[in-house]
């Protein structure tokens, strides 16, 4: 089978990925096999090809937003079934014994694993799964829609459960690239105001297309104080910038497995009693939510399609900025 793997840490501006012929793999006693139709590409992807994040070990195949119809299963595998359709999100697997796992935070067990990073993930033709966390996908979004769900869509669902955002508040977004365009869409639905912060004027007009109340630069100040405000460029100077348009007893999070260092700032921006806190990560559970909402709303993914050939293209356009929404590879024609 073809898969765009990963050999050495190289700017995505040098192709750091080869297409390359491997083994088809074959899945263990509670493993599945999936064919994969479409896989999003993701800024940790980026971070994972430049080096900025460490897999364990290399060669690895990149992609962990994978769209695909199980075609073969392991011998003790009973709760999913070949041909069922299925995603497989960034979280892999977890130990399932740990404090963490035991209070529904595998996020956070020192034994997790992620796809495309500890495991081969989507950039190929096929991938292994754990048959206990694929992801049911729902029949009213096609394939090609829910590839960006599955990492961007996920983590913007937790990242907005962790900026405390509560239906009605007000929210700013840091950043308008493919986890905030989907979460714009279900704060919007919430019937929250949204204040997007991008140097971008096509993720600005993205942003107002979406329903956007005001959009501006990190250095610009809106109207009002922000109840709520999640960060999404991994860039440590926007958190002071971010802390300055929020009110008291407000909340910002930030969602980035990568960041530049923050800078020092006084203490008067946090003080009165505003939370500052990192998101790391998805449960099993926040997919499952996410794609039930994500279905009800519906959100429409804003997608630009790369053939498997063209990973390194669409990493490019990806840290350039060159899209709005999200990149997703097309590897056999899905949904």
């Amino acid at each position: 089978m073809k898969a765009m793997r990963l050999f050495k840490y190289k700017p995505v501006e040098e192709n750091p990925l080869e297409l390359v012929e491997v083994s088809l793999p074959t899945p263990d006693d509670y493993q599945v096999r999936i064919r994969i139709n479409y896989c999003g590409v993701c800024h940790t992807d980026l971070h994972t090809v430049e080096g900025d994040i460490h897999p364990p070990h290399l060669p690895i195949t990149p992609g962990h937003q994978v769209v695909g119809v199980i075609d073969k299963i392991g011998d003790k595998v009973t709760r999913v079934h070949t041909g069922l359709r299925v995603g497989v999100p960034w979280f892999y697997d977890a130990c399932g014994n740990c404090f963490f796992c035991k209070n529904g935070q595998e996020n956070l067990c020192e034994r997790a694993r992620f796809t495309g990073f500890h495991v081969n993930g989507g950039y190929a033709e096929y991938m292994l799964a754990e048959e206990k966390y694929v992801l049911p996908l729902p029949d009213g979004i096609s394939d090609i829609q829910t590839a960006p769900l599955l990492c961007a869509g996920i983590i913007g669902y937790r990242s907005l459960k962790k900026s405390d955002l509560k239906p009605g508040e007000s929210l700013g977004l840091f950043g308008f690239g493919a986890s905030a365009h989907l979460a714009i869409q279900v704060a919007r639905y919430w019937g929250c105001k949204v204040y997007v912060f991008t140097r971008s004027k096509g993720h600005r007009e993205h942003a107002e297309e979406l329903g956007a109340c005001w959009v501006g630069g990190a250095e610009d100040t809106p109207p009002v104080l922000i109840d709520r405000a999640i960060i999404f460029a991994p860039s440590g100077k926007i958190v002071p910038l971010a802390l300055k348009k929020l009110r008291p007893a407000g909340t910002l999070a930030i969602n980035a497995i990568h960041m530049s260092p923050i800078p020092e700032f006084p203490y008067e921006l946090i003080y009165g009693e505003r939370t500052l806190r990192s998101v790391a990560n998805a449960t099993y559970l926040d997919g499952v939510e996410f794609l039930e909402l994500a279905e009800k709303i519906p959100i429409r993914s804003t997608t630009t399609l790369y053939d498997l050939k063209d990973a390194n293209q669409a990493l490019n356009d990806v840290k350039h900025s060159r899209l709005n929404g999200e990149a997703v590879l097309r590897i056999h024609e899905g949904g």
